[in-house]
């Protein structure tokens, strides 16, 4: 019953088919909305002050809970994307790619550990979405991109190493401190190749960590079916799913509305 009011809190906020918006023709821009004249400080990928998270907002403003929905697609033998249960076990040369969709607009950040090793950023990705990490309720997100230039680019292939491949995802109101996104993270890559992808400082992989409190979680069973028209016309063409539309896998909201930030991880085990 828990999880029901979960998915049903997570998915109210989607718009009915006819009210959805004219469908946009280009890809999504996922660049920060900024002010005529906002000055830009440029931020370092360590920064050198304990980073702040913000915990709570003005008691007087009303903010949805955060949620965060995830569905994971592997590759089939046709090529075709598929749902497929995260909690099963992968083997080598399988793909995975990952579609993420919020119920408010913020800022999306991935991480990624190998048994529980040092964190990698994977998103905000230089190569991807011009460097930006803004995300409009409700339109989702390719991890990778499925149309990436290359193939090889367009899905995380699972490699001869067993292991666990542990996804963070942050998810907040306001852009993370100490952080480099768009324009400023494709130079900071461009000119230390060998720090991309950006290892978060410990300070502030301290600070995300701690904001890994518990959260309320919905399972769809809806695995095997394949992705639909519609998924992927929202997800490259920046186009708000419906309540029509096919619902996340798995949905994960904050406890409480009074938080700027959702933490969440999700665990791929490969043999």
């Amino acid at each position: 019953e828990e999880t029901d009011d979960v998915r049903g809190a997570f998915l109210t906020t989607r718009p009915k088919k006819n009210d959805k918006p004219v469908e946009k023709t280009q890809k999504p821009n996922r660049k920060r909305p900024r002010p005529a004249s906002t000055p830009t400080a440029t931020p370092t990928a360590t920064p050198k002050s304990p980073v702040k998270v913000v915990d709570h907002i003005p008691p007087k403003t009303r903010m949805p809970k955060i949620g965060i929905g995830m569905t994971l697609f592997m590759r089939d033998q046709n090529g075709l994307s598929v749902r497929v249960d995260p909690s099963r076990e992968f083997y080598k040369g399988e793909r995975v790619r990952l579609l993420l969709e919020t119920n408010t607009d913020g800022y999306l950040y991935v991480f990624n550990t190998t048994d529980n090793g040092p964190p990698l950023m994977i998103y905000p990705d230089a190569d991807l979405d011009e460097g930006g990490n803004y995300i409009q309720a409700h339109v989702p997100v390719e991890i990778p991109s499925s149309v990436a230039a290359e193939e090889r680019l367009k899905w995380f292939r699972f490699d001869a190493q067993a292991g666990v491949e542990r996804l963070y995802f942050v998810f907040t109101r306001e852009p993370l401190t100490g952080i480099p996104l768009e324009d400023q993270l494709i130079s900071f890559c461009r000119q230390r190749t060998e720090n991309c992808p950006i290892k978060p400082a410990t300070s502030l992989w301290d600070q995300i960590t701690k904001e890994m409190t518990p959260v309320k979680g919905a399972k769809a069973a809806q695995f095997g079916a394949t992705e639909t028209a519609n998924e992927h016309q929202a997800t490259t063409r920046g186009i708000g799913l419906s309540k029509e539309d096919p619902e996340p896998s798995l949905v994960m909201m904050t406890a409480s509305s009074g938080t700027n930030i959702l933490v969440t991880t999700l665990d791929l085990a490969h043999k």
